[in-house]
């Protein structure tokens, strides 16, 4: 099975090695401890990023996996596609 964001996969990857760089460098901030607000500051700019990251692949599941379905013209797939894409915005939307 392909997924919606196999053409950026290796592009994700990289923004996620990114994330997880920047992780590392809160967990250093803490350690060496850091201004509250600095700290507050990079956790905001990961949460961007993992926001962004994420919508990133939600328009992948969307444009891919849910139009697929839907063109196949199979009711019963295509059904179970849109209720688990609005199941993954209501978890998303419930983190914000």
């Amino acid at each position: 099975m392909r997924h919606g964001y196999a053409d950026n996969k290796e592009a994700l990857i990289r923004r996620l090695h990114r994330v997880e760089g920047q992780v590392r460098g809160i967990e250093r901030m803490v350690e060496d401890d850091r201004y509250c607000i600095d700290i507050l500051t990079q956790i905001g700019a990961v949460s961007m990023a993992l926001e962004s990251l994420a919508f990133e692949i939600l328009d992948g599941h969307v444009n891919h996996c849910v139009t697929g379905a839907i063109a196949s013209g199979n009711k019963k797939e295509a059904a179970a596609k849109t209720e688990e894409l609005l199941a993954a915005v209501h978890r998303f939307a419930k983190t914000r």
